[in-house]
């Protein structure tokens, strides 16, 4: 008689989870063939690789059933590296890039403090929500935009990446107001609780 896999074996080697530690495995990559082969057009085709696994496990997680916590903390700590990494790859050719570089470490310190508490409230998990998907796809975009566009004008470049820094504090200030919302409720509910 064949066993079946726990339900924790099964929540962490899913078809997401693999694909968001495929992105973190192709972030050394990354950085080898930037730095070393200095090669921007192959980082680009890279980073669009992925781009398109994020894309594609969120798609599975939803579609297949297959969200799970762990898919939920590992997806935005994938995409947080590759996103950090490739910035720091490009603030030496685009000085300006430290401004995201920076924002994007404050934001998730922040933001993460704040998401920590809402599960030591709530005891749950919450995911990414439109604004912050809406902030990584902006950002990946500008990072392809300085890789595959060696030639940029200064001033095209300058918008993109104050746009994409704009873009960041707002969604860091809509992710604390929800969390903040998110805690208050769970004191409420505790306060109301007759046990």
């Amino acid at each position: 008689m064949k066993s079946r896999p726990s339900k924790e074996i099964n929540g962490i080697f899913t078809v997401p989870n693999l694909l968001s530690l495929l992105r973190i495995a192709l972030i050394p990559l990354i950085l080898w063939v930037y730095l070393k082969k200095q090669n921007a057009l192959l980082t680009a085709l890279l980073l669009l690789l992925s781009g398109a696994t994020d894309i594609a496990d969120g798609i599975i997680a939803r579609k297949c059933n297959m969200t799970s916590d762990l898919g939920k903390a590992l997806d935005p700590i994938a995409d947080k590296l590759t996103q950090a990494f490739v910035l720091f790859c490009l603030i030496n050719r685009y000085p300006l890039m430290l401004l995201p570089f920076i924002l994007l470490f404050l934001k998730e310190m922040v933001v993460g403090l704040s998401s920590l508490e809402v599960i030591r409230r709530t005891g749950k998990v919450y995911g990414a929500v439109w604004h912050g998907k809406a902030t990584t796809v902006f950002l990946y975009g500008v990072m392809l935009v300085h890789l595959f566009w060696q030639r940029v004008p200064v001033s095209v470049s300058r918008w993109l990446i104050l746009l994409c820094a704009g873009m960041m504090l707002l969604s860091c200030a809509l992710y604390l107001i929800r969390n903040h919302s998110l805690i208050r409720k769970a004191d409420q509910a505790k306060n109301n609780d007759p046990a």
